[in-house]
């Protein structure tokens, strides 16, 4: 049944990718959702509301207050992009996106580089 509702639920988000001016859903919408919850665990959790980056995890060891990190994922080039979110990591989950999915969070994070805060560009 969970496979019958992805189905359906990708088909419709195709539809209003093609057709966002009669869609219930705009294409922004559709991008910040997914970018909040691709597949129950949040993009944003790691890599800050816009991208920025930001502090997973911190720990003490002998004393020493270490720090484990999510890069800026933000105005990354989108091949760059792409391969990061299929590559394996001992930290990133896999989420197993289709095209149509990381080019809608590549369109989320590139609209957070033309707001107001503009965020630096990562090297």
């Amino acid at each position: 049944m969970k496979m019958v509702v992805k189905i359906a639920l990708t088909a419709l988000f195709s539809l209003s990718y093609f057709r966002a001016d009669n869609s219930f859903l705009t294409r922004e919408e559709y991008a910040k959702m997914l970018y909040k919850n691709p597949r129950g665990i949040s993009c944003a959790k790691c890599h800050g509301p816009r991208g920025e980056g930001g502090v997973i995890s911190r720990y003490l060891s002998d004393g020493k207050l270490y720090e484990i990190k999510a890069p800026p994922i933000v105005d990354l080039p989108q091949e760059r992009f792409k391969k990061a979110l299929k590559r394996r990591s001992r930290l990133m989950p896999e989420y197993f996106l289709t095209e149509m999915e990381m080019a809608y969070l590549y369109y989320y994070l590139s609209r957070q580089t033309n707001t107001k805060n503009n965020i630096k560009r990562v090297q």
